[in-house]
């Protein structure tokens, strides 16, 4: 069977390569992809993308041999009912591999229909490497990567003021745009790149703050034989996401011309403030996808899905989200528990199979990021600790062991922090003592967590127990025990 290739599509056009985006992974593909493919379709955008891959080497060399194209499935309730459907996407021009097509990749800085950058390098992508340098092909972080191609677009443009990008990153960190400028900033400065660079950072370029909101389990290994039957034709980058998407973006409203989102019926707007929108969504929806993982997977489940239906684990889920995160929200509770049926049932999507293990990649980041802000907020209002979220943080703590029983836990973070957790596990033999002296120096890691979490009272004690529980009584009787306790209203 022939690979899917530009052939397969009748009006198959090539535009202008107006966008770089950082990142070929599921989400970005069936989210800013797919509304780029929208935008060409129904307004005058007349765009198309370039793809590079941050980090490893090998997926998009494969991409490119399908001439950018894939095939998203969108499957969920539209409309008030259960739809199915699926479309070849076709926006993307070409991919580049930055390990071997460097210059390609700074030549493309020189191209003066270029305009947005849009980024998902996860939580952990957003961060200062202090061994990067300028000279590097290429550098080792992203906003190192960035820094680098912005410099190269103002050298080739001496300075024009109209040459500036909007950049519009993805990652689900609090204000991200605002913390990437900074560390584009950094880098110049270090790198000594000059006054006039910066007044151009500034001045010609645009950062936006965003928040993204689509669940997107991405390839189906369980359903890819027949939905390659049902397809005609070998694709290696079939993605799978819901119906339901949402993009806010913090920025001045005139990027609405040139990305004009509201001509082409998307859930997309252009806000003042993003900040109401996105914490509600990063503590209810992506905090329980982070806080459940790991409880989920070590219990035996593999899917979010049998998670949230699960007698027991669904349980655990839903009063995690009703009596621990919504009491820490500045809204009205109304609101909040609204918001969380619809999370609820948007994890019940009887068409997806949202799998546990994508949701723990960079788990720590994640945890912190949208559930460490919870179990604070929980103690400074209630004086006492939030028990599902501990639990969680427990299991998060036992899933980087890096076992489910006998089966081993492909596990993907920060190299520093996978030595750190396989460095304390190679201590533990079982007793009290060990469990507490792995909890200790996790909790005490400033590295992930950016504060030592031994200070927070009495959390070492009761992660240390929870811990204890799941690795002498096995996770199923461990979070029962759990449930038998109450959560302080």
């Amino acid at each position: 069977m022939e690979k899917l290739n530009k052939h397969f599509l009748k009006n198959y056009q090539k535009r202008p390569e107006k966008v770089l985006q950082f990142g070929q992974g599921n989400f970005l593909r069936a989210f800013i992809d797919w509304q780029i493919d929208v935008l060409n379709e129904k307004t005058g955008f007349n765009g198309s993308v370039v793809v590079v891959q941050p980090r490893g080497q090998g997926a998009v060399e494969k991409l490119n041999e399908q001439d950018g194209l894939f095939t998203l499935y969108l499957q969920g309730i539209k409309e008030g009912g259960p739809v199915k459907e699926h479309s070849i996407i076709s926006c993307i021009s070409r991919g580049l591999n930055l390990f071997k097509q460097y210059d390609e990749y700074l030549q493309l800085a020189h191209n003066p229909e270029l305009r947005f950058i849009f980024s998902n390098t996860t939580e952990a992508g957003i961060v200062f490497d202090d061994n990067d340098k300028l000279t590097d092909q290429p550098q080792k972080s992203f906003p190192g990567k960035l820094t680098s191609f912005l410099y190269e677009r103002y050298q080739a443009f001496q300075g024009e003021k109209d040459k500036g990008l909007i950049i519009i990153p993805c990652e689900l960190i609090e204000r991200n745009g605002d913390q990437l400028r900074e560390l584009v900033l950094k880098y110049t400065k270090i790198w000594n790149l000059g006054g006039g660079f910066v007044d151009w950072i500034n001045e010609a370029n645009t950062f936006c703050n965003t928040l993204v909101d689509r669940i997107v389990p991405g390839f189906p290994t369980e359903s890819i034989d027949e939905i390659t039957a049902e397809l005609g034709y070998l694709d290696e980058f079939v993605v799978v996401g819901e119906q339901f998407h949402l993009f806010v973006i913090e920025g001045p409203q005139w990027i609405r011309e040139e990305f004009p989102v509201h001509l082409a019926g998307l859930n997309t707007f252009f806000v003042d403030d993003i900040t109401p929108y996105r914490t509600r969504k990063v503590r209810i929806l992506n905090g329980a996808h982070s806080a459940m993982a790991p409880v989920s997977y070590l219990y035996g489940l593999n899917t979010v899905g049998e998670a949230i239906e699960h007698k027991i684990v669904g349980k655990f889920v839903k009063e995690l989200i009703y009596d621990e995160i919504i009491p820490t929200l500045d809204f009205p509770e109304e609101e909040c528990r609204s918001f969380a049926d619809e999370v609820i049932e948007r994890f019940r999507n009887p068409y997806m199979q949202h799998f546990l293990l994508s949701i723990s990649l960079n788990s720590t980041s994640k945890f912190k990021t949208r559930d460490l802000p919870s179990l604070l907020e929980y103690v400074n209002r209630k004086n006492t600790l939030p028990k599902k979220l501990v639990f969680s943080l427990a299991a998060l703590i036992s899933f980087y062991k890096g076992k489910r029983g006998d089966e081993e836990i492909e596990l993907s973070d920060d190299p520093e922090v996978l030595e750190l957790f396989k460095t304390q596990w190679s201590k533990a033999n079982g007793s009290l003592e060990s469990i507490k002296e792995i909890v200790s120096s996790v909790l005490s890691c400033e590295k992930i967590w950016d504060i030592n979490l031994n200070d927070v009272p009495e959390l070492t004690g009761e992660v240390t127990k929870n811990l204890f529980e799941i690795e002498t009584k096995g996770m199923k009787q461990a979070i029962e025990s759990i449930l038998e306790q109450k959560t302080a209203n």
